[in-house]
């Protein structure tokens, strides 16, 4: 039985942030529960009307690694046809500690799978799914727009919100938060951040190399902090080009932006070694503080919090945006049984039962990705001798490099359970 719409409220599903997470939700919302109005109100022009299969990529082009569990759910939902062609395969990822003889590799063919992962353009998974979302009858937008306040409602919310310099305002049956890591929504709400400084910074930047990459993506500890090389190009041809994701002390930062292109690769392959032959250009550099944030209710009657406004993560293992995604998607399966059941979808039983069931997730994720940092940012001779040998070991013992490379494909025990047995 559907919950009926009623006319006390304006929509049904208001998603505060149209960014990948939000956009996601609507059109996972859209495929499983169609006869649900669904808002996206977002902050930035959008472009419904451009095709991703006219993405012309730039050098500097942002881009995301989705887990093989991350294709499975675009894959339900229709979105991987228009981002495989774009998409750049890793087929092994080689793990490594700079200065040791240790390490690990993990391989795509050895668990029966086309890759890992991809590597995929930002704006081009934003642009398959604006169009996609242009298709969806239930789905509307406001944009550029802000959700500026919210009242709380008996069954929902009023969202107070900011378009053209007007005001006006929106009643919701529930209110997603999901407009990133750095949410104004959240602070004004008042949900409790826990927050831990890694006292690292990541720099972003593409990097071509002479060799070919052969679609290996490279995870390599340092006595600086890891870096991370991720293969990027033609799906079908190996090329020479990656997205850094480079972990540098304040000082380090500050210095390392402060040469010109030619040292700056110098002092990467100098961290990196000499794998991928020599390291022969970098595109425009980005960098970002590295924190721990989590927050220990991300629910309230009516609200919830999602993706980077609910947790962010250390980009070490790649597992921020695959850990959102699955999140997401355990958060319409709460709405499909509250539907079913004629609940009210801001209920708090409803919101926490999604919670619950998303919490273990988040925590060995979250254990996984930040144990990888303690474990490799310490330097004494006898731990480095023991992670050399705990490397060599998931080398060599085929039941711990399953463990390890089902975490990177997203496919835990909690993760994209309903996707997780699906091959393409």
């Amino acid at each position: 039985m559907s919950e009926p719409h009623s006319p006390a409220f304006d929509t049904d599903i208001l998603i505060a942030g149209g960014g990948l997470a939000g956009a996601t939700l609507a059109l996972a919302l859209a495929h499983r529960l169609p006869q649900l109005r669904v808002t996206v109100v977002e902050a930035f022009p959008l472009s419904p009307d451009a095709r991703p299969e006219d993405y012309q990529p730039s050098y500097d082009a942002r881009s995301t690694a989705l887990a093989w569990g991350s294709r499975l759910i675009y894959d339900d939902l229709g979105l991987w046809s228009s981002l495989s062609p774009h998409a750049t395969p890793i087929r092994r990822i080689h793990v490594s500690d700079r200065g040791r003889f240790g390490a690990t590799r993990l391989s795509a063919e050895e668990h029966g799978q086309d890759a890992l992962g991809y590597v995929v353009d930002n704006r081009l998974l934003g642009l398959a799914l604006m169009r996609a979302l242009g298709e969806q009858p239930s789905v509307s937008w406001k944009a550029p727009a802000k959700v500026v306040g919210v009242e709380p409602l008996s069954e929902g919310v009023t969202a107070r919100l900011e378009q053209d310099d007007e005001s006006s305002s929106l009643t919701a049956r529930c209110l997603v938060v999901a407009d990133g890591g750095r949410s104004g929504l959240r602070e004004q709400l008042g949900f409790n951040v826990e927050t831990s400084e890694y006292g690292q910074n990541a720099l972003i930047a593409n990097v071509t190399f002479s060799h070919p990459h052969d679609f290996v993506a490279y995870e390599r500890f340092t006595d600086a902090g890891p870096l991370a090389l991720l293969p990027r190009g033609k799906p079908g041809r190996a090329g020479r080009e990656a997205a850094l994701v480079w972990t540098l002390a304040d000082a380090a930062l500050e210095e390392t932006l402060a040469l010109d292109e030619g040292e700056r690769l110098a002092r990467l392959q100098a961290r990196f070694g000499w794998r991928l032959g020599r390291f022969v250009k970098m595109g425009e550099c980005a960098h970002y503080p590295l924190t721990l944030t989590t927050v220990q209710e991300a629910v309230r009657p009516g609200i919830v919090l999602v993706g980077n406004a609910a947790h962010t993560l250390h980009p070490v293992a790649g597992q921020g945006f695959n850990l959102a995604l699955r999140g997401l998607m355990t958060l319409v399966e709460a709405f499909e049984q509250a539907t079913a059941s004629a609940r009210p979808l801001g209920d708090m039983g409803v919101l926490q039962g999604y919670q619950a069931r998303h919490r273990q997730d988040q925590r060995d994720t979250v254990r996984f990705s930040d144990s990888l940092i303690q474990i490799f940012g310490h330097h004494s001779r006898a731990l480095s001798a023991a992670r050399d040998a705990g490397l060599v070991g998931m080398d060599l013992v085929p039941g711990a490099r399953r463990w390890f490379a089902r975490r990177a494909m997203g496919l835990g025990p909690n993760a994209a359970g309903r996707s997780a047995g699906k091959r393409s």
